[in-house]
């Protein structure tokens, strides 16, 4: 059975992001559902720059499927919705204390994950000029965090998004596979481009 991933949707949420990861996943082979989470259930998701993206389903009808990780985009305006949605943040819940993946970046993990107290002891990093988001004793200054302790993974802004996007990879499928979509990205040598 293939690895799947359910990327989540708001207005506001940040483009770069969402389409970086989730063009990624899909070249890694990972099935990708996208759901949004628009108070009013409308699909059109109007991102922060203005491009829009039609999700799959709104976050309702697929909350409760067998996905191996829930994909928080950062953007704020994006991440406060999430963040004020009831759903979303159960569904956060449910990934975390059944012990799949939790994948924020950007704005998400503090304004997210932080006030809601879902991950009171994991290390995270998050967008560096929300650094005051997350608490200081859980703060790492690197472009991806992954705490295997929790199962969190978190990463910093549009710049790192393919870095966060091949993790993903890496933690689903594995290190060849990561690779592999590295090197059809023509990437220059960074933290996570796993060329040996």
């Amino acid at each position: 059975m293939s690895a799947s991933a359910l990327v989540c949707l708001a207005p506001g949420s940040e483009e770069t992001e969402a389409v970086t990861t989730i063009d990624l996943l899909v070249r890694g082979g990972i099935a990708v559902t996208t759901a949004s989470v628009a108070s009013d259930g409308n699909l059109t998701v109007t991102c922060s720059r203005g491009v829009k993206l039609l999700a799959d389903a709104p976050l309702v009808q697929v909350a409760d499927g067998d996905y191996d990780v829930i994909v928080l985009p950062g953007g704020l305006k994006g991440a406060e919705a999430f963040r004020d949605s009831p759903l979303l943040v159960e569904t956060v819940r449910q990934f975390h204390l059944s012990g799949r993946i939790v994948a924020a970046i950007c704005a998400a993990a503090g304004t997210v994950l932080v006030p809601h107290d879902l991950f009171p002891i994991a290390n995270m990093t998050g967008y560096p000029g929300l650094k005051a988001t997350i608490p200081d004793e859980q703060w790492q200054d690197k472009r991806v965090v992954w705490d295997p302790r929790v199962n969190l993974l978190t990463s910093q802004g549009p710049g790192t998004a393919i870095d966060f996007a091949l993790k993903i990879i890496d933690l689903l499928v594995g290190r060849e596979k990561a690779h592999e979509v590295a090197s059809q990205l023509v990437m220059a040598a960074g933290i996570y481009n796993y060329y040996e």
